[in-house]
């Protein structure tokens, strides 16, 4: 979930360093990784991240009927396990787990700055869904549930896709103003804290992610979402990804040396 942008090491830092001595800063996306090992790493990362999201909401909903404390308990349980797939896997394929930060990445690398390719875009996108639909599989088949059943959660309210702009906005404000300000060494912390805070401040509970939200529809569970909704939903967090950048270009904007 972070923007590729590549900071040297302290080796790195001495005159006698080689170009081969640079690495990635936590979160980058390493340019020398084998694309199979980045896709692997999507993959298998996403599926977790659905597997914490939907498993979590399972959990919650078996333990107590409050629904404040079923959020709390799955926005805790996200957060945390966030964290360690970013902060695991960020070093392999950047940990975006999110085809807005893949699509926002390419978006940037296009018009001059660091990120992944389109071929890489095109990897990593289906990854990125598979992993997400796998993860909620998963999450069923560990707690008993059928392991595929539609939810019939309707999410299709305009108040909820309003929140999802908002929460993926955010989102890409804050991975790719982190890459700006060279502080992606804090994206483990900061991406995780910022969906935590996000299930609670938004409306729609921070999905902003269409993998994972296509996942979530497999799932009639706590976290799921009706098929019906997953279009609003992701045209949506498509909306909010173009919004955060446009914030990124704004806020971030490169200054102008005196004359």
């Amino acid at each position: 979930m972070t923007a590729a942008e590549a900071a040297p090491t302290a080796e790195s830092a001495t005159p006698a360093a080689e170009p081969s001595a640079v690495a990635p800063a936590p979160g980058a996306t390493p340019p020398r990784t084998p694309l199979v090992a980045r896709a692997a790493a999507e993959l298998i990362g996403t599926a977790a991240l659905g597997a914490v999201v939907v498993g979590s909401g399972i959990q919650a909903t078996e333990l107590t009927k409050d629904v404040g404390l079923q959020l709390l308990a799955n926005s805790t349980a996200t957060v945390f396990g966030l964290g360690i797939l970013i902060l695991l896997l960020g070093p392999v394929s950047g940990a975006h787990f999110n085809p807005v930060v893949t699509l926002a990445e390419w978006w940037t690398a296009r018009r001059g700055g660091a990120g992944v390719t389109l071929r890489e875009t095109a990897v990593y996108l289906p990854a990125q869904i598979v992993g997400a639909i796998a993860g909620a599989i998963l999450a069923d088949a560990m707690f008993g549930e059928p392991l595929v059943k539609w939810s019939t959660h309707d999410r299709s309210a305009g108040h909820l896709l309003l929140g999802e702009i908002v929460a993926t906005a955010g989102l890409i404000l804050l991975i790719f103003g982190l890459a700006r300000a060279n502080r992606l060494q804090f994206a483990p912390v900061a991406v995780a804290s910022y969906i935590g805070a996000a299930y609670w401040f938004t409306s729609s509970t921070s999905f902003a992610n269409p993998a994972v939200t296509i996942g979530r529809a497999f799932t009639d569970t706590f976290a799921g979402i009706a098929p019906g909704s997953l279009l609003g939903f992701i045209g949506m967090q498509l909306v909010g990804a173009v919004v955060g950048l446009a914030l990124v270009a704004l806020i971030f904007m490169p200054g102008r040396s005196a004359e």
